[in-house]
């Protein structure tokens, strides 16, 4: 079983977020960076 890595991530900075209110724009920030890297990546199945 497989989890995909975004709903993950997702899930993680929303509560974070919910804890620890003021630290929302560096999760945004950091969600941001990995998203676009991961959009970057080609995707190969094999």
């Amino acid at each position: 079983m497989t989890l995909a890595l975004e709903p993950v991530l997702a899930l993680v900075i929303g509560i974070l977020i919910l804890i620890i209110p003021r630290f929302l724009n560096y999760f945004v920030a950091v969600y941001l960076i990995v998203r676009g890297i991961l959009g970057l990546m080609p995707i190969t199945l094999v």
